[in-house]
């Protein structure tokens, strides 16, 4: 992950938390948290517990986070030696564009890059607060009536990640789609979304078609779904995963039973909970196997009865 998509997905997390941007640049943001991301970032459980007690006006952290360390660093440093009316010279140079002014602010400095914490904390908010979601189609300019009535369907939406494991490993994602008007299960899901603009908010003149059925009998389909795919898989590298594993466990059991018959009888318990231990691992690590983990979902409302 470069600095460029770092960047795009700072901003995009700060956007979406309704974050006051206060300066920015293709290096770096100085913004002030909103009440939601300050919760989620600062940990301050004590403060925001006496803001929730009191109702008193909460006062939320702002930071400088840096996206491109070496970028804002060179800035930072031709700006130093610039004269006070070269100031914004040097910084349009450098970085742009850059919006408002923080001038005799001191904030906490935070260098965003793969791997750091802070940023794997906005990877986690956001796959936290981006697990599910509740979404409509937005409708396309209006040739009928106005008072006219558009019916909505109730779509759950689910993607899901299947991971071929054994020494070597394997990742698929599946999308299923499920009406809850009619229980019609479809893939790719998440393609036919993407080509739609959607809305959190329930567009004018629209109903929603009443759901036939629940949430859990639609992942009950789900799981139905996605099993009948899986069965008609070809699981010739399981067999051959099971055959290393058998080699693996042969090959150690020979070396501590040849350990062991050596042993004086103080080490065998220390010899013997080698062995159990070892066999673990490799079992662990040369089992086949098949796993499958929901990514995210959401209920997703599109026009027309499906």
């Amino acid at each position: 992950m470069n600095a460029k998509q770092i960047h795009r997905f700072v901003q995009h997390y700060l956007e979406s938390t309704d974050c006051q941007i206060i300066e920015k640049s293709p290096a770096h943001f100085k913004v002030k948290l909103s009440p939601l991301a300050d919760r989620i970032l600062t940990n301050r459980p004590y403060y925001w517990g006496f803001v929730d007690r009191t109702g008193a006006e909460p006062e939320t952290m702002s930071f400088l986070f840096v996206t491109d360390k070496e970028r804002y660093d060179r800035a930072q440093e031709e700006q130093a030696g610039a004269e006070p009316d070269q100031t914004d010279a040097a910084l349009a140079r450098s970085f742009g564009y850059v919006h408002g002014t923080t001038a005799g602010a001191r904030m906490p400095r935070e260098d965003l890059y793969y791997g750091s914490r802070r940023l794997e904390q906005l990877f986690e908010a956001a796959r936290s607060g981006g697990s599910y979601v509740c979404l409509f189609q937005e409708p396309e300019a209006r040739k009928s009536h106005p008072l006219q009535s558009t019916a909505y369907t109730p779509w759950l939406g689910v993607n899901l990640m299947v991971e071929f494991q054994c020494d070597r490993k394997r990742e698929e994602i599946h999308s299923y789609g499920i009406s809850l008007a009619t229980g019609q299960v479809i893939e790719q899901f998440q393609e036919r979304l993407a080509g739609m603009r959607m809305t959190p908010r329930l567009p004018p003149n629209i109903h929603i078609a009443r759901s036939a059925i629940t949430l859990h009998r639609a992942a009950g389909l789900v799981e139905q779904a996605l099993e009948k795919k899986l069965r008609g898989y070809d699981y010739s590298w399981a067999q051959e995963a099971a055959e290393r594993l058998e080699e693996e466990q042969q090959l150690i059991a020979h070396y501590y039973e040849a350990l062991l018959s050596s042993a004086e009888e103080e080490q065998r318990a220390h010899i013997e909970a080698q062995f159990e231990n070892r066999k673990a691992e490799i079992d662990w690590q040369y089992k086949p196997r098949v796993q499958t983990s929901a990514i995210n979902c959401g209920i997703f409302h599109l026009a027309g009865i499906d």
